[in-house]
């Protein structure tokens, strides 16, 4: 009995060990490299979650709380072909000569690079790090938030970059979120970052999202919107509650396929 039990341990040991270093895990890696069922790993990572050593998501699970995001350098690490196929597949639905936002995150990023061959667009973004990406792009003018500058993200966030995002209006949001519930109401973990996304919906005429399927029915407490909000879902995988609501938003579902 004591055996079984350490060989339960052990693994749950090499879960957690393998899920802080990548940010995530997938059933389906997780029983093909320590050799049991995806019947094994789901019990797994249901008691892990009960201890709160792990958040379950669609999939699989990752290392977060319900108030507490992962650091942005270990974001950037999570799903990250999946999030340059999204990127592709968003940035794919920006014609030339287009006016845009791009708020901060990996997959927005990941977007940005995606635009580099854009011609005559003009970018106005919070995220610095899209600043970088795009500034020398010849055809792309890049204009950047003004404000308070988080460190970790390099964010631009606060009443100064609300005020001047303000003064557009333009063709499209781009926007992330840290989680997105059944229903289609996205979320996020920080109040200021939120208050900075929704001005940047309520100032685009159609809205993309981007997320990648670890962020399905993930926990996060502060609300950005709902699919009345965007135009367009881009994203892995979709479960079939969110693609009926979808649907019944008229949300246009793009899907890509994922890691």
């Amino acid at each position: 009995m004591q055996q079984g039990a350490d060989v339960v341990a052990l693994r749950h040991r090499q879960i957690l060990e393998t899920a802080r270093h990548t940010g995530s895990v997938s059933v389906e890696a997780l029983a093909e490299t320590l050799g049991v069922t995806p019947q094994t790993i789901r019990k797994d990572l249901n008691l892990l979650a009960k201890k709160s050593m792990l958040s379950r998501v669609h999939g699989g699970a990752v290392v977060t709380s319900g108030v507490d995001n992962l650091r942005y350098a270990e974001r950037r690490l999570v799903a990250a072909e999946t999030k340059d196929a999204i990127g592709a597949a968003a940035a794919a639905l920006v014609p030339d000569g287009s006016s845009l936002f791009i708020n901060i995150g990996s997959t927005t990023e990941a977007i940005a690079r995606h635009l580099t061959r854009h011609r005559e667009l003009m970018v106005i973004t919070n995220n610095l790090n899209v600043v970088d990406i795009l500034a020398d792009c010849p055809g792309i003018e890049v204009i950047a938030a003004g404000g308070r500058v988080r460190p970790g993200d390099r964010a631009v966030i606060g009443a100064l970059a609300m005020d001047f995002i303000r003064s557009f209006r333009v063709d499209y949001a781009l926007i992330g979120a840290s989680a997105i519930e059944a229903d289609g109401t996205f979320l996020d973990f920080d109040v200021d970052e939120v208050r900075v996304s929704q001005t940047i919906i309520a100032q685009a005429r159609k809205v993309i999202l981007t997320l990648d399927s670890s962020k399905l029915g993930r926990p996060a407490p502060v609300r950005i919107g709902d699919l009345g909000d965007i135009d367009y879902l881009v994203t892995d995988a979709v479960d079939d509650a969110l693609e009926s609501a979808c649907d019944a938003s008229d949300v246009t579902v793009v899907r890509v396929i994922g890691d």
